[in-house]
């Protein structure tokens, strides 16, 4: 990252001298984000994702930032970053993740690469971009005031994609500390809307317990699992009800050994989608209240909500209105999106603290072979960062 000119009188500044100023980054903003998609981090691999972490102290410990990690035993390190700031207000939380869901030794097959104005590879979207626009929004704030106008921390997890067992705690002590939470996850569409609502998130799994027997000579003797799964499943597809934004999907069944045993045990993972927190304890109640049609056969429930729902409650309300403020000297209509996926920023809600997701770049295809971002849209995202940090 090339340093950048130190701009400190910025008292005449308008946003577009500013976006400007972001203009002229771009091609580092840009290398930047190269560099961390090259850096593979499952989340599922430690020493991979640790690799990533180091790397990130080290970037944001040259912009001032003071790193420290907090150590994970199953996932990788994750990343607390605090900046000094003038003022006696609470800091800000930048709010990230720098795992992905792609399995070590994707890049040869999906390689980071500039096409017709988007940047392709692994990560791309979600969210390595989001990293690199908070690193870029920092430095911006610094050459423009001489230092940050207030404090801020940034907080990197390192398992987001697989439920935040090991950082959810710290996310939600630090957001506590905060006066509000800005989360770098991608913007909803190619619109670039920042998200003020999220559904709630939730897995169950149902497992069914039945009795073994020879499916041709002693099928009298057998209670099928599959069968009694099957049936169940039947009446969980029922919960669904789309208007008032509950969803549950039975997405991954496994059951029986062969074809000729009747089968002594299935699976079924289900995913729970809710629109509002009040819904989690009824669906919570309708699973544990699931009773055998087969008396010889067996259930057990295990599983629940992960996340509840990020509410477009008053806080999130105000922190939408203070971005569109920014977008608006730049003349940019800056929309609102309320979304099906989870993220961090649903455990910050949930506990009473202001928070705006969806910040991060612009693209498609998370998680996807064609993931990418719109690299035109880079300065403008990390403007809208860079006066959200001062104002919110």
């Amino acid at each position: 990252m090339s340093a950048p000119k130190k701009i400190v009188n910025s008292e005449n500044q308008s946003n577009f001298d500013r976006l400007h100023y972001l203009e002229s980054r771009q091609d580092a903003l840009l290398q930047t984000i190269r560099e961390f998609v090259e850096i593979e981090s499952p989340s599922d691999n430690k020493p991979a994702a640790d690799r990533m972490a180091a790397f990130l102290a080290e970037k944001f410990a040259l912009i001032g930032g003071r790193p420290q990690l907090h150590h994970a035993e199953d996932f990788g390190d994750n990343l607390q970053i605090d900046f000094p700031g003038a003022g006696n207000t609470k800091p800000v939380l930048l709010l990230g993740h720098f795992d992905t869901v792609y399995p070590l030794g994707t890049l040869p097959a999906m390689p980071c690469r500039i096409d017709n104005g988007q940047l392709r590879g692994p990560g791309v979207l979600d969210m390595k971009a989001g990293i690199a626009l908070m690193l870029f929004a920092i430095e911006a704030l610094q050459a423009w005031n001489g230092q940050l106008p207030r404090p801020v921390t940034v907080f990197l997890v390192s398992d987001e994609e697989v439920g935040s067992s090991s950082s959810r705690k710290i996310t939600e002590d630090l957001a506590r500390k905060s006066a509000a939470v800005l989360v770098l996850e991608p913007a909803a569409g190619l619109r670039g809307a920042v998200k003020t609502a999220r559904k709630g998130v939730g897995d169950y799994t149902l497992t069914v317990k039945g009795v073994a027997a020879h499916a041709g000579l002693d099928p009298s003797k057998g209670h099928s699992a599959i069968l009694e799964l099957a049936r169940q499943i039947a009446v969980i597809s029922k919960w669904n009800d789309l208007k008032s934004g509950v969803s549950v999907n039975p997405g991954v069944i496994r059951g029986g050994t062969r074809t000729n045993v009747i089968a002594a045990e299935a699976v079924a993972e289900i995913d729970v989608r809710i629109k509002s927190a009040k819904q989690a304890n009824g669906l919570d109640r309708k699973f544990h209240a699931l009773k055998p049609f087969d008396k010889h056969c067996k259930l057990h429930i295990e599983g629940g909500i992960n996340r509840l729902p990020m509410e477009r409650n008053t806080g999130v309300a105000a922190l939408y209105k203070k971005a569109q403020g920014i977008a608006k000297q730049i003349d940019w209509k800056l929309e609102e999106a309320a979304v099906g996926g989870g993220s961090d920023g649903n455990f910050t809600a949930g506990i009473g603290i202001p928070t705006l997701d969806g910040l991060g770049a612009v693209g498609e295809g998370a998680h996807a072979i064609h993931e990418y971002i719109v690299i035109s849209e880079l300065p403008r995202r990390a403007l809208l960062l860079a006066g959200l940090i001062e104002v919110a």
